[in-house]
């Protein structure tokens, strides 16, 4: 028979959990910091051990030799990087510091007039689009001087954060046998083969994952630089790099990369004129980015994540889709790596389930 002590016990060993849990949630929030050095570094590692691998079998290298010739590797391209984005921070920083708001306001005016003409002459009334006649007067600027300052802190940040990652990398790599042969003293003896079977195909599906995606990026990135040289844009290369990077968000991300093209380039060709210059070249830059969205999501995508965690693209486009409903954008980013940890460790323990079965038939 349950008394009050029973109950008051009860009571008290819940309220214990509630407030462990609560500190032990708001310890990671306060070390939030340190778990993304660590994710990042996890996935450079994932990325780096066929290159590791690739440099002792194929070039002999020592372990040791191998491990510091792919971080080097990572710092090189880190390197390449900040000597492509450092330059043209710094012009903005230039321009920014120059900024003269009264021709850019009246730039805008320019241009708001320009699509106005254009409505007006395919019989569409401007007035709906433009309730105000007097935004240009009321813009404040002074938020772009101090986005700019923060993007400065931000990069002020950068070295402590590269640091550490590359050093916890580099552990990563060198130890990575330590690491899993300590683990094992934490797993239950009778799980223990399926366990250390489970990690190494994870390790090596999600190695692959990971370059594929790296590849895909790739691809992207060339197909939208060609698309914007073809064009004229100023500033291709970047452009084209950050819109690529865009698409590590499934479906959601190209479209946010074709808004961003449109706009830059409409920026690039302020000065002319807009039914002549500045609208003809937007969609034919937007419809470019389309037409490689369209070979991004019906060919290379497909064929690239199919192969590297060996799951039909049919299967994956619903999982990111079910994920992405569930979890936003974030969710669709993790989606596959998550989905491919499951599903390894379901064929692992529960070999005979005919869904398990059904799911896991080519790992």
């Amino acid at each position: 028979m349950i008394n009050s002590k029973t109950i008051a016990f009860g009571l008290v060993k819940g309220v214990a959990i509630l407030v462990l849990v609560a500190l032990a949630l708001y310890f990671l929030y306060l070390i939030q910091s340190v778990i993304i050095y660590l994710v990042v570094s996890l996935i450079l590692t994932l990325i780096g051990n066929p290159i590791l691998d690739f440099l002792k079998r194929r070039l002999k290298f020592n372990h040791l030799f191998a491990t510091i010739t792919t971080l080097l590797f990572f710092l090189l391209i880190i390197a390449g990087l900040i000597m492509l984005f450092i330059p043209l921070i710094l012009d903005q920083g230039k321009n920014l510091s120059l900024l003269n708001t009264s021709e850019i306001e009246k730039d805008i005016l320019f241009l708001k007039n320009q699509f106005a003409a254009f409505l007006d002459s395919h019989n569409i009334d401007s007035a709906s689009f433009f309730s105000d006649a007097n935004i240009p007067s009321e813009l404040n600027f002074s938020f772009l001087t101090n986005f700019f300052n923060s993007i400065i802190g931000t990069i002020s940040n950068f070295g402590i954060g590269l640091a550490s990652v590359m050093f916890i990398t580099f552990f990563f790599l060198k130890d990575r046998l330590y690491f899993i042969e300590h683990a094992k003293y934490l797993i239950p003896d009778a799980q223990e083969e399926r366990v250390i079977n489970s990690l190494h195909k994870i390790n090596h599906l999600l190695s692959r994952y990971f370059i594929g995606l790296l590849l895909q990026l790739l691809i992207v990135f060339i197909l939208y630089l060609c698309v914007l040289l073809i064009f004229g844009v100023e500033n291709a290369i970047v452009i084209a790099f950050l819109c690529a990077v865009l698409n590590i968000i499934p479906y959601i991300g190209p479209l946010i990369a074709s808004v961003i093209a449109a706009i830059l380039t409409m920026l690039c060709n302020l000065s002319g004129d807009f039914q002549t210059e500045i609208l003809p070249v937007t969609i034919y830059v937007m419809i470019g980015f389309w037409v490689v969205q369209i070979i991004d999501n019906n060919i290379s995508s497909p064929l690239i994540f199919s192969k590297s965690v060996n799951s039909h693209p049919l299967e994956i486009f619903l999982v990111i889709l079910i994920v992405g409903f569930l979890f936003g954008i974030s969710g669709m980013i993790i989606a596959i790596p998550f989905y491919t940890i499951l599903k390894v460790f379901g064929k692992e323990f529960f070999p005979k389930n005919k869904f398990i079965q059904l799911l896991t038939k080519n790992i």
